[in-house]
């Protein structure tokens, strides 16, 4: 009997890692957006955390301050990498039935 279960756990673990791939492959290919400086900067991330693409309202070039433009793009990043990893854990959330399984997310 505890072999069946063992066959079964490892069946249901492989299962699960099958699903969490696909959600990763999915998840990819899902993106969110930030911005900073009223609008003045934009990023959009994948639900991987990777950035995918920025945009600069050209108003906000100042040649005088590139560290004003400096700021504002990394808050935009971080903001938008951020909300790509919060998208991630709600759908692993999902996947795991609410657990918190460590290491995952």
């Amino acid at each position: 009997m505890l072999k069946g279960g063992m066959g079964n756990l490892m069946k249901q673990a492989r299962q699960m890692q099958d699903k969490m791939a696909k959600l990763q492959e999915e998840m990819a290919s899902r993106t969110v957006e930030a911005t900073a400086g009223g609008g003045m900067v934009t990023a959009k991330a994948n639900g991987a955390g990777d950035i995918v693409s920025i945009k600069i309202e050209p108003q906000v070039v100042d040649p005088e301050d590139v560290e004003m433009l400096e700021d504002l793009v990394r808050a935009a990043c971080n903001e938008a990498v951020r909300k790509g990893r919060d998208l991630m854990a709600e759908e692993m959330k999902k996947l795991t039935g609410g657990m918190n399984i460590p290491g995952l997310f």
